[in-house]
């Protein structure tokens, strides 16, 4: 098969690390940048509504729509798995918090790798590098406490939520009660306490990484991007001592196979669960494995697709008296009317909300030496994602352990590249993430029992309140838990001492030439919150590597 063009440098993936990467790269003339992204363009209307992520997740025009095996710790349920699939990928369908985790997550990455690149205090100007926050629209002394922490001027914007709801208020109260400080900042390196999530919108609409970082950069005539093209596999040829260099890429484009050639070489960007998928196609990964599907190796790297880690919400719901809540304001046609005319009018209220409003961090026991929860606190209720709201008031305290110790995988289900791999995420697989789980439902309890939320007289509709034993609640919890979509670790970075490591600490692919991941699925350990603005700056230091390099 001949080649049909040639670049210095592919990245496969247009999501959230792919869009800054193109940026980044094409900002040089000199380099020639070829970005593919396997899904279209983002012009689905739904995609820059905030709330219309309930019509972007399952869609097959923005979600790869995978679902997970089914999972023992879940009681053997299979849950949907949304990937984005459009141009700005996740960033175009996820919740829009802007979470940078705990410095501690980066401190122990750096110890992991053995590289002070990935210390906080070596990451933050990188967080910073992109950063737009409204903190500091407006030039003054009021917010100069932020000025050490936030950037203004860059891509990625990051503004308060158009909203407020007096149940979440007196949530945030009782949880003060309950022992939970206050803050006004996650984003400081400890993000313990409880306020308002901080989001990616800018003036009511979605902030996705194809707006921040491609629409500018995509005039630049060094810059090809080729959408609704999908990656079979990665080609080598032969390196120096005989090592594979990975040359190029074999894409389905417009209906036809064809293979497009890297210079300087290929970067994926393809997420935790494309990354590991595409390198098993292409003949890395754990040499067993690929001889079950007769995928020919070309480099034995026993971690990739390994190490699955992601965060299990835990939804306890609330029925409450006397509230507000988005149940009741939207549960009638005249209600929905007064929601729409407030977002046509004013780009505020129930349309423009993330589907998380209210947030917490806090420990699930007093000897935990760390915040290890974070809540998402939303003014509504329903059975499952997707099915309509309950016909009565009510809230949804999701709580989620930041630190799991279950690891899960992601393996080939075939060699067929159109068949969806097979995601195993083995949530509750260890008793300290089950005892966690009990713990966190116990905590919920308290905050709700507060005085400052006792004027709603809350009553538990899930788990339910006669369920109090440790068995009984871990149990209940893999009733009720869901994916938060946050997977990393696949193609962790690590010491090239670590057998599991899948990249060195400047995410260069161990043991072949040209070939870099530039996703969460380099995280070593999860983050401790929400996983997008990390995976950026991931992508910010990246982008400053491969620019140094000849």
């Amino acid at each position: 098969m001949s080649v049909v063009a040639t670049f210095d440098h592919i990245i496969v993936g247009a999501g959230t690390a792919g869009c800054l990467l193109a940026n980044r790269l094409s900002a040089d003339p000199r380099r020639r940048v070829l970005l593919i992204e396997a899904g279209g363009r983002d012009r689905y209307p739904w995609i820059h509504i905030p709330v219309g992520y309930l019509y972007c997740i399952d869609n097959p025009r923005t979600d790869w729509r995978f679902r997970t095996e089914p999972t023992p710790g879940l009681n053997g349920r299979s849950l949907l798995y949304p990937r984005g699939r459009t141009l700005g990928g996740c960033s175009s369908i996820n919740g829009m918090i802007y979470m940078r985790g705990q410095a501690r997550d980066y401190d122990h990455w750096a110890e992991i790798t053995g590289d002070e690149a990935w210390r906080w205090d070596n990451c933050l100007p990188d967080f910073m590098r992109h950063e737009d926050h409204y903190r500091l629209d407006a030039e003054g002394d009021a917010d100069a406490a932020h000025r050490d922490f936030h950037g203004h001027g860059g891509e990625w914007r990051v503004e308060r939520q158009r909203l407020k709801w007096q149940v979440l208020d007196d949530f945030a109260e009782a949880a003060v009660q309950a022992g939970i400080p206050r803050t006004d900042d996650f984003n400081r390196g400890c993000n313990e306490g409880v306020d308002y999530f901080e989001v990616n919108q800018r003036s009511g609409f979605r902030w996705n990484t194809a707006k921040a970082f491609l629409r500018g950069a995509e005039k630049r005539s060094n810059l090809t991007l080729w959408h609704s093209s999908q990656v079979q596999r990665l080609i080598f040829t032969a390196g120096e001592g005989g090592r594979p260099r990975c040359s190029g890429v074999r894409i389905i484009r417009g209906g036809e196979v064809v293979e497009v050639a890297a210079n300087r070489g290929v970067v994926l960007c393809a997420g935790a669960i494309g990354s590991p998928q595409l390198l098993q196609l292409s003949g890395i990964g754990p040499a067993a494995r690929l001889a079950e599907h007769g995928i020919p190796l070309v480099h034995d790297l026993p971690g990739v697709g390994e190490n699955l880690q992601d965060h299990l919400q835990i939804r306890a719901v609330y029925r409450v008296t006397g509230a507000r809540t988005l149940n009741t304001l939207a549960g009638t046609w005249a209600g929905k009317t007064r929601i729409g005319l407030e977002y046509l009018l004013k780009r505020s209220g129930p349309m423009s909300m993330a589907p998380s409003q209210l947030g917490a961090f806090a420990r699930s026991s007093p000897e935990r030496p760390h915040p290890n929860l974070e809540y998402h606190v939303q003014p509504l209720s329903l059975e499952a994602f997707g099915q309509p709201l309950h016909d009565y008031p009510a809230i949804t305290a999701s709580v989620c352990n930041l630190n799991p110790t279950s690891r899960g995988t992601v393996r080939l289900a075939s060699k067929d590249p159109a068949a969806a791999p097979r995601i195993a995420p083995n949530y509750l697989d260890t008793e300290d993430d089950r005892r966690v789980a009990a713990d966190s439902l116990r905590l919920t309890r308290r905050i709700v029992a507060q005085p400052a939320f006792a004027r709603y007289a809350p009553e538990e509709v899930k788990p339910g309140a006669q369920y109090e034993s440790d068995e009984e609640l871990s149990r209940l919890a893999g009733e009720i838990g869901t994916t938060i979509f946050h997977p990393v670790g696949t193609t962790a970075m690590g010491r090239d001492t670590d057998p599991m490591a899948v990249v060195d600490s400047h995410l260069r692919v161990r043991g072949v030439e040209g070939l870099r991941v530039v996703d969460a699925g380099v995280m070593p350990t999860i983050t401790s919150g929400n996983t997008n603005s990390p995976t950026l700056m991931i992508a910010e230091k990246a982008a400053a590597w491969l620019c140094a390099e000849t």
